[in-house]
């Protein structure tokens, strides 16, 4: 192995922590997010507010704006 190709490899494992890590902090959020709405977001559902519904949609549009991103869906389509 030449010395730049151990560059690159060594490169590469960086790149390939830098992504596990940010992919278990997203996993993470998405788990946060996942029990938050199972327990409405902390709204309760009997006297649920119109803030906490501008917040939820809000909240909504974002990530469908990373999901857009990812699928290439929207503005964000090749």
């Amino acid at each position: 192995m030449t010395d730049r190709e151990a560059r690159a490899a060594r490169n590469q494992e960086r790149i390939l922590a830098a992504f596990l890590a940010k992919k278990a902090e997203f996993n993470a959020l998405l788990a946060e997010l996942a029990q938050a709405s199972e327990d409405h977001f902390g709204a309760d559902p009997e006297t649920v507010l119109w803030s906490e519904a501008a917040w939820l949609s809000d909240a909504t549009a974002k990530l469908k704006d990373i999901a857009d991103q990812y699928f290439r869906r929207g503005e964000h389509a090749c």
